[in-house]
């Protein structure tokens, strides 16, 4: 018999969720051999078809999953229970087996305000901010703006439609948004010009263009944050443009670090050590040369 968790999605082969587990649950004194047999973290490639048999299947020694996409709103009808937070988000990206019972929880909201609060430390509250993307983690972007009471926001997408909306979570989060169109350029580098803070959400490289273009009036302020959601590579356009300007950056890895450790907490019931999680992670990217 051993304990096992998963990080599951498509595709997963190059997910860090593995390195940071492993790293949490060896602070915490587990994960080795012990009464229970090994520990183990697994990546098993999932989609929302194959999705219904794996939950379905689940036995007592799983700890949990880590939901990734497209499975974060393909997982909820599958579950006994939500948390209302995921349920507002309308995105799951933690399961934990408990009494018999699935529950869904969200930990991305978790990990955008600390990577966001943490890069401003030293900055004016934040009163204002762009979203770009609309899908699953833009919709956990803005539970975390309205937790931070960022009450002026802006989504920038090239569609708005779709029940895994952020428009639709907006709705159900009770937070007005202003949506522009990826195509309305101007509109979009005037919204950004004048936010706190900018959340990008989008794939590696979707942004390049629009980074190279925040030059003169548009360009980053120092008392600007990005938070770019993509880690590999590490300095997307956006970052090198808010780093160029002097601007704060929340790092993409800052967020999955912190969001990881909470799903430690659901899971485990106890707080790993982050500054070890954090250390496994960069050893891990460093050994891929990211």
């Amino acid at each position: 018999m051993s304990r096992w968790a998963a990080v599951i999605g498509s595709p997963v082969a190059h997910s860090l969720s593995p390195a940071l587990h492993r790293a949490a649950w060896a602070s915490l004194g587990l994960g080795g051999s012990h009464e229970c047999g090994p520990w183990r973290f697994d990546r098993i490639e999932q989609t929302p078809q194959t999705l219904p048999a794996l939950v379905a299947g689940l036995d007592g020694d799983c700890l949990g999953l880590s939901v990734t996409m497209p499975c974060k709103q393909a997982v909820i009808p599958l579950l006994d229970a939500v948390e209302p937070l995921a349920e507002a988000v309308g995105a799951v990206n933690t399961v934990v087996p408990s009494g018999g019972l699935l529950t869904g929880f969200n930990t991305d909201v978790h990990g955008i305000v600390t990577a966001v609060t943490e890069a401003r430390a030293a900055m004016p509250p934040p009163r204002s901010a762009v979203v770009l993307g609309a899908g699953a983690t833009a919709s956990s972007a803005l539970a975390a703006l309205a937790q931070m009471r960022v009450d002026d926001v802006t989504i920038v997408a090239r569609r708005f439609s779709g029940p895994g909306s952020a428009s639709v979570a907006a709705a159900r989060l009770g937070i007005a948004v202003e949506p522009v169109l990826w195509s309305h350029g101007d509109r979009t580098r005037a919204a950004i010009a004048a936010a706190d803070i900018l959340i990008s959400t989008v794939p590696a490289g979707a942004a390049d263009d629009l980074a190279g273009s925040l030059v003169g009036a548009a360009a980053p302020r120092p008392d600007q944050t990005l938070l770019d959601v993509v880690y590999a590579p590490r300095e997307t356009g956006l970052v090198r443009a808010f780093q160029g300007a002097g601007a704060g950056v929340a790092w993409g890895t800052e967020m999955l670090l912190h969001q990881a450790a909470q799903q430690v907490v659901l899971e485990t019931g106890r707080h790993p050590d982050v500054t070890a999680m954090r250390r496994a992670m960069r050893d891990e990217l460093a050994r891929r040369g990211t």
